[in-house]
């Protein structure tokens, strides 16, 4: 029987235990080593590479979606999981484009660990049942792009995303800092989105900001 070798990042301690458990349950899966961090993750890859590697999308000092960046450049044989409790679908689409196998929500029971490891080494893709959901939801719902954001929109839109504030954008634009509260109070409108996070969100899935 061949062996899947694993390897685990997490900076919470009893996350990284219970998956070190699951697979010390399965005769078919050996846990290479775990980690806190993604230095020492990076620094131990460069003497041995496991088959799979789950990672936290949150990490201290380098965070999960730069570490898996250069992990999936210089070493694309090694299948990454994504671990999350955080079920955002445009973070999901972001590692999956990254080149990442898998995106799981820290609730997964046993089953769905396991079957997402055998899934991913096996060539395919795996999401948690509920990402599957939405993303299909996202594929079907019908989107009215935005196409009506005069000039000045587009630049202070460019700058939210940038995370300027509003004195900032308008020191920059040679405004008031009332007609870009004036401005922003409309993009929301125009974008449907119910505060700064949603618009930029709304912004980055339409391709309005670089």
């Amino acid at each position: 029987m061949s062996i899947t070798t694993i390897m685990i990042t997490d900076d919470h301690p009893l996350v990284a235990k219970g998956l070190v458990k699951i697979f010390n349950e399965h005769p078919g899966f050996d846990v290479l080593a775990t980690f806190t961090n993604g230095k020492e993750l990076l620094s131990e890859l460069k003497n041995r590479l496991p088959d799979v590697l789950m990672l936290d999308m949150h990490l201290p000092e380098i965070e999960g979606p730069e570490i898996a960046a250069q992990i999936l450049d210089k070493y694309p044989s090694v299948k990454i999981i994504i671990l999350s409790s955080i079920d955002v679908l445009m973070q999901v689409k972001k590692m999956l484009q990254l080149g990442c196998s898998g995106y799981l929500l820290k609730d997964a029971d046993d089953a769905t660990i396991i079957t997402a490891i055998e899934t991913v080494v096996a060539g395919g893709q795996f999401l948690s049942p509920v990402l599957q959901q939405q993303l299909l939801e996202d594929l079907f719902k019908k989107k009215k792009p935005v196409t009506d954001l005069t000039r000045r929109e587009k630049e202070i839109l460019q700058l939210i995303t940038e995370e300027y504030t509003n004195q900032e954008i308008a020191d920059k634009l040679f405004i008031s800092p009332h007609t870009v509260d004036n401005h922003r109070v409309s993009l929301l409108s125009k974008m449907q989105a119910k505060n700064t996070a949603g618009l930029v969100r709304k912004a980055l899935e339409q391709g309005l900001v670089k």
